[in-house]
């Protein structure tokens, strides 16, 4: 595990890690208070993978997470993980995808399951999953879940588990429906905090006094003002998400909405585009953005304040990760001036009061994004992966490696980004030529 670990650039360990570390090997059950990005995965990761028997094809570790995208998220990072082990099955159960390729799966067996409370039930109640063998239960964002509803779910499913197991609670806040779960379901569990304040050399931070009608415009001035190459705009409303994404398409800026109304193939692709460079905004609610793990993520916008100063901490926390720097701007109407002092109490400092008028547009040239989404009808169950599409790209004198970017593949469709400038030459030869032998669809997103 050890040598495993450093051949994955785990040189030390984060403070949750060596917090809770310690607590999960010991086989205690453990809260957490950590923020995404802390380094909780790869904690509570190598703890689960420590009692696991190779041998014994039952589920023997449990994780459940809000969303499907942070399940897939977990899942790889626990794959990972268990490079180092013989042969352990990692299986992510969640809704949104056909029950039977699933059902299938579960029968040949499965180490570890990751997945989300509602499809984990289910399966629980076909009989399809038996936990009878299982030594460790992670509820991973929990504060979340509870936010999205789950408390019933997660109760029911604690409730099907062995007496004996080992709990880990890991959340962001820690409101009263943790506080319930703990105490109906954990033994003496240890707790551990980690400081969730972000160091200010890493994040600046600015705050503009705004009249509510200025929000958009307001949005619009900051965008062209610091020019983020990737930005993620916060919301409180699908309604909100929509009126900004429509506003900043009417002013030229390619923004997309992510928000729970959203089918699970259109998430998929604002997800894609967003990674891929290909849209610079994403314009989500504070639900639909968590567990979203963005690299590189230049500017947070907080269109409006968060109603709580931890959740503020939270999105600003989403800029300025692994040692770079980050922006966020947030616009604060006269109502919503408690939520300011919230904050600045939280902070234990006063905040950085910017001027409206001090943002003037650097340069005028639109503010495009670098590359271009294209979306290829075919998927993971068609048997693509990403070295066909790259290779119908680039074979034979075609587009240079170097202009190809990001490539994501799901069931039933791929998206490839490639830079602009080259958008229509790819789409050609993707429209022209075979990928896996076959003439598929192609079209520019």
């Amino acid at each position: 595990m050890l040598a495993n670990l450093d051949s994955l650039g785990y040189a030390q360990m984060t403070p949750i890690q060596a917090q809770s570390l310690p607590v999960i090997i010991k086989g205690m059950d453990l809260i957490a208070q950590a923020k995404t990005g802390s380094g909780k995965t790869a904690a509570f990761g190598i703890g689960l993978l420590n009692p696991i028997n190779p041998r014994y094809f039952g589920c023997q570790a449990l994780v459940l997470c809000p969303t499907r995208e942070l399940a897939d998220q977990v899942a790889k990072e626990i794959r990972r993980l268990a490079r180092a082990e013989d042969n352990i099955k990692v299986l992510t159960l969640c809704g949104g995808v056909a029950l039977g390729p699933q059902i299938a799966s579960l029968e040949h067996g499965a180490h570890i399951i990751v997945g989300t409370p509602g499809r984990v039930q289910q399966h629980l109640r076909k009989g399809t999953l038996v936990l009878d063998g299982l030594n460790t239960l992670v509820l991973d964002e929990a504060d979340r879940m509870l936010d999205m509803g789950f408390y019933d779910a997660i109760a029911d499913i604690l409730g099907q588990t062995p007496e004996r197991r080992q709990t880990l609670l890991f959340s962001a806040t820690y409101p009263t429906g943790i506080k319930q779960l703990a105490s109906a379901f954990m033994r003496n569990p240890q707790q551990v905090k980690v400081e969730t304040l972000h160091a200010d050399s890493q994040i600046e931070q600015h705050f503009y006094e705004i009249d509510p009608e200025q929000r958009l415009s307001a949005v619009v001035k900051a965008l062209n003002h610091f020019r983020p190459q990737s930005c993620v705009a916060f919301c409180f409303t699908k309604q909100q998400c929509q009126e900004v994404v429509d506003h900043l398409s009417s002013k030229g800026i390619s923004a997309v909405a992510l928000h729970g109304d959203l089918e699970q193939r259109d998430r998929d692709q604002v997800l894609a585009m967003f990674a891929n460079r290909s849209t610079s905004v994403l314009v989500a609610t504070d639900v639909a953005a968590r567990g979203l793990d963005i690299d590189s993520l230049d500017m947070v916008i907080n269109v409006e304040l968060a109603r709580d100063s931890e959740i503020h901490i939270h999105r600003v926390g989403r800029t300025g990760r692994a040692g770079e720097n980050g922006l966020a701007v947030s616009f604060v109407a006269p109502a919503e001036g408690h939520r300011a002092q919230a904050i600045e109490v939280q902070q234990k400092a006063p905040l950085n009061w910017k001027q409206l008028d001090n943002l003037t547009p650097k340069n005028g040239t639109p503010l495009w994004p670098p590359m271009v989404t294209l979306c290829i009808g075919a998927g993971r169950k068609d048997k693509v992966r990403p070295g066909d599409i790259l290779g119908a790209l680039t074979g034979e004198a075609g587009i240079p490696g170097t202009q190809v970017g990001k490539i994501a593949i799901f069931d039933f469709q791929a998206y490839v980004a490639v830079e602009r400038s080259i958008a229509q030459q790819a789409l050609q030869r993707l429209s022209n030529g075979k990928i896996k032998g076959r003439s598929l669809r192609v079209r520019i997103i």
